[in-house]
Formats: C-alpha cells, structure tokens, sequence
C-alpha cells in the first residue's frame, strides 16, 4: 500500500452545497494563517465534517518551483505533482488528507489560464479585464473543490495582508461570493494586536485599520483571529467587536503557544468552530463534538519525552528552517511516536570540511543530509556522509542526500576518485548520478523535474522492506538526476544495495548499507507524507536507530572502513 494520508472522517452534511470560509490577514504577514485555517479544519473534521483547504498565492510565478527556498521557504509537493506552498503541508499533516493542483492557486496560474482562453477566442471577442475575466477564474478556481460532493467544507487562505495591490483581486472575489452567496460564504481576518511594553498595553487601532481597509474593498470580516502576546481582556473584546462591526462572541484570542500543534486545542477553547458553525446557520445540537482523542494522545507523548536524540540536518539553506519545513515536522512526528525529543541541530554544510567535521558532528546520534539543488555545500554534504559512514552514526539521506552518499560510496570506496553528479560537475569521468537521456532536450524549468507519487518496489530481506512493512510502496519526488544503473554492479558488489526500485523505469529509488548500523538514502521525499496521526516509518527507524546509537562519542580518528574493497 502507499505510504500517503488518508481521509477517515464522514460526511455529516446532506442536501446542501459546500460551504466556503475564507480567511485573510492584515497588518503584518507571518501571522499563522496557515496554522489557524488548518486548525479550523481539523476542528470541522473532528466533529465528522469533510474538509478541505486551498491557497490562494498572489504572486505573479506561476507555481513556488523555481523560487529560491531564501525567497518561500520549502516547496512543498501533492501527490499529484503540483509544486506549491508550503502551508499545504500544514494542512495535510493537521487533516491526514492529501491535497492537490487544486489547492494551490497563484497569480500567475490564473492570468495564464485567462490569456490562453483569451487567445482561443473563448471570451468571443470582449476586451479582457479583471472585473469580471480575472475575478471569474478566480472564484471558479475556488469552486473547483466546491463542487466536489465530498467536502463540506472548503477553507480557503488567502495569502499576504489586505491592502496589498497584488490581493485586490482575491479580495474582489471574495466580495463577489459573499454577496452571491451570503449563507454558504464565511470571512475569518486573522489580525495582529500588539503590545507596546512602554506603555503597558495591547493596541487594537491596526486592528481597526486593517478591518477598514476591508471594509473599503466591500467585505466585512464575520469573525476577528486575534494574534497576541497577552491574553485579551473582556474590554478590548468589546472594542474590537464595537468598531469592528463583529459580535463579542466572534472575537478569537490566538494567543503564542509552545508549539503549532497547540493551536486546535487554543481554537476550541476560544469555540472558534462553534462560532463557525453558527454563523452559517447549523444547528449545533446536531452536530458531534469534536473527537480529539488521538490528537491529545499525540500531544502528550510530544511533550512528555522519555528522551532526548541529537540529530544533525546537514544543509545549504538552514538559515531559514522553513526550508526544510516538512523534514522538521516528520522528525518531530516520529519522536513523539517513540515518546523521544528530537533535538535538530541545524548545520550548514559550507561550514563542514575535513579539518572540523568531528568537532561539528561528532557529537551526534544521527546525521541527516537533506535535499537541495545546485553546487554549493556539495563537498561539506560529502564530508558528513564520510563521517557518518566510516563512523557507524545513522543516516538517512533525501533526494540530493542520497546522490551525494552514491558520490562519496564511489570516490572512497570504488576508488572513483573523480566520480560526481552531471548536475555539479558536467564532464565527470564517472557521472555516477546522471540526467536521463530523454529529458536532457527539455529546456523548461519543470520538464526535467520527477514530480509527484511513484511507485517502489522494495527488495525481499532488506531493511527498507522490514521497515515499510510491504513489498510495495508509493512516495513523492522533485528531482532531475537519478542514480546511473550503469554503475549499479560496482555498488552492490561493494556493498551498497539498490533496495527500492521502480518497477516501470527501473529507476533506483531507495539506497542502503547493510553492513552499517543504519545506512538509508531514498531519491523520493518521505517528509511529504509524515502527518501528525501516521508519522513516516523511516523517520521512525531513524529516530529509533539514533537512540539506539545513543550519545555521539566517535573517536577523533576515522574507524577502518571494512567496506573498502
């Protein structure tokens, strides 16, 4: 079976059409719209509903697969293939639901679905404008999902802060649903109220500007997400409500919480769905409570740790952990599931060389190397494998991490001293990670990418077999080079195994040292699939292999290699 979430919840609704909440920011951006949209969610779901949310990108690139990860951190990626924001994979780790291309929509997308029926003729000849060509496809964009019978719920975050010029379009969009659609069509503003420590006390004035700037763009916020640092009292409620134009009980206090997982919790004690649910006119004596059994249970094993594992991701873009987003949350996933803290020690691997590699890693229960693209941090990624591989430290290598563990295997074990990857070095004597010859005369950026869910099959008695507990699996990739099966003999008679294969192209998909405590590289990305209630099982063999390991106390010089032929 594939590794990928599933939805379990049921429909509770009948004879009626989806329902559409929308929510927007203002004042400043990094608010947690993400967070609050999933926790909204998971709270609907836990009552029995089926949901669903979307985001809406204003920026002009048609999706976030060639932005720099400095730029929007992770490019997160649905099983489908789209490359998109990474707040989809907040909501599929907070709903255990795959999401897809639907669910991601950016500005650029929907100018460019606009020009291309423009230029087939089908808006027959009418001058093409944002009202109503633009704002149509937007709103039709939305209600794509709508109009699938299964969700009863569709949750859509609009992304950046009301009063920036590239949302007037979504929030026209919005205005136009509300107004069409006035009891199936809801408005959340997630706002900041700050605290001025000088004077002592929150200010709710950016609050009501922002509230204006809506209600200028024709929409009126129905409920106010209040982020803060301190609680509100019942006298700023009563302000936001008066100048907001919102009632009392539709004031939400998001107070900072320890982690994001918090959040529901927070939310159905300020009885956000319940306001919700009121508001587009259910009836509540009708509705289940929300079941948040498991999610405490995971909560609580999250916080209450037996343990703590050192584990170095060794990286290029650590300077902002969003880009590694989705391994981070696996991790932290896998390490409540074994009642362990997962300490993540953020390693840039320009700042590894073989001088300091024991004194940056040598202290480690496990070592990382996560994906990337492009030359810089190669030879520190190489180093960290060296350490971790001659050492007997576990390892775990995703996407580029496995082609460089294959890059180091060749260079100091098969005596391949110029062996590389074509995409570092073109004209490598020994290309042992190549660009396929099929893909090699595509010149668009996403031609030569390997996007989405693929299937692999996983070898009879090796450790990725014992570990997925099946013979076949289904993971997600974004990559160009792959493992050059004209080495493939070399590796495994030196005793690195191909262990997971693709059963069409024959591509190698999973890589592993049997003779190491635990050596497993996959050129897929296991992260996407980690949720909160299904954590990956290779995060969780590898949590478990580094507590077995336990504290880092390799010897300063190397331990013979016994795989060198």
């Amino acid at each position: 079976m594939p590794h990928t979430p599933s939805d379990s919840s049921k429909s509770s609704i009948n004879g009626r059409n989806s329902r559409y909440i929308f929510v927007t920011g203002g004042v400043s951006s990094s608010l947690g719209k993400g967070i609050v949209s999933a926790s909204l969610a998971k709270l609907l779901q836990a009552r029995g509903y089926r949901v669903t949310i979307q985001k809406l990108d204003p920026y002009i690139n048609v999706d976030p697969g060639t932005l720099n990860p400095y730029e929007h951190g992770e490019c997160y990626v649905t099983v489908d293939g789209a490359e998109t924001d990474l707040d989809l994979g907040h909501y599929e780790r907070f709903l255990n639901v795959c999401t897809t291309q639907a669910n991601n929509i950016t500005t650029g997308r929907i100018y460019q679905s606009v020009i291309n029926k423009e230029r087939r003729g089908e808006y027959l000849g009418k001058t093409v404008q944002i009202i109503p060509h633009i704002t149509d496809e937007i709103k039709r964009s939305i209600q794509i999902l709508g109009s699938q019978s299964e969700f009863d719920f569709v949750i859509t975050e609009i992304g950046g802060t009301v009063g920036d010029i590239e949302s007037l379009p979504y929030i026209e969009a919005v205005r136009q649903m509300k107004w069409q659609n006035p009891k199936d069509t809801l408005v959340i503003h997630l706002t900041l109220i700050p605290y001025l420590k000088a004077a002592g006390e929150l200010k709710t004035k950016p609050t009501q500007h922002s509230v204006k700037q809506l209600l200028e763009l024709g929409v009126q916020p129905d409920i106010l997400v209040c982020r803060t640092e301190h609680h509100l009292t019942p006298s700023i409620r009563t302000k936001l409500a008066q100048f907001c134009n919102v009632s009392h009980d539709s004031v939400i206090e998001s107070i900072d919480a320890e982690t994001i997982y918090d959040v529901p919790l927070l939310m159905q004690e300020e009885r956000l769905d319940e306001v919700v649910l009121s508001k587009l006119d259910v009836d509540l004596s009708k509705v289940d409570k929300p079941n948040l059994t498991e999610w405490k249970n995971f909560l609580y094993r999250f916080k209450n740790p037996d343990q703590t594992v050192h584990i170095g991701l060794i990286g290029k873009y650590v300077e902002l952990k969003d880009s590694y987003k989705s391994i981070a949350e696996a991790l932290a996933h896998a390490g409540a599931n074994l009642k362990t803290r997962v300490e993540i020690h953020w390693i840039h691997s320009e700042q590894i060389s073989r001088k300091n590699v024991q004194e940056k890693l040598g202290h480690l229960n496990g070592i990382l190397v996560a994906p990337g693209f492009g030359s810089r941090g190669i030879d520190g990624k190489l180093e960290s494998i060296h350490f971790a591989r001659t050492n007997d430290i576990p390892f775990f290598g995703i996407c580029l991490g496995m082609q460089c563990a294959v890059v180091e295997f060749a260079r100091n074990v098969l005596d391949l001293t110029d062996a590389h990857s074509s995409e570092i070095k073109e004209y490598t004597p020994h290309p042992v990670i190549n660009l396929m010859a099929e893909q090699k005369s595509i010149t668009d950026m996403g031609g030569t990418m390997r996007l989405g869910a693929y299937p692999c099959d996983l070898m009879e008695g090796s450790k990725v077999r014992e570990i997925y507990g099946t013979s076949s699996i289904e993971e997600r990739h974004r990559h160009r080079y792959e493992f050059n099966e004209e080495y493939r003999a070399q590796f495994e008679k030196a005793g690195m195994i191909a262990t997971g294969i693709n059963p069409v192209s024959e591509l190698v998909e999973i890589i592993e040292i049997p003779a190491h405590p635990y050596f497993i590289a996959t050129q897929f990305h296991p992260e996407y699939a980690s949720t909160v209630l299904a954590p990956h099982p290779l995060f969780i063999s590898f949590v478990r292999a580094a507590v077995i390991a336990g504290p880092g106390t390799v010897n300063a010089e190397n331990k013979e290699d016994s795989l060198r032929a």
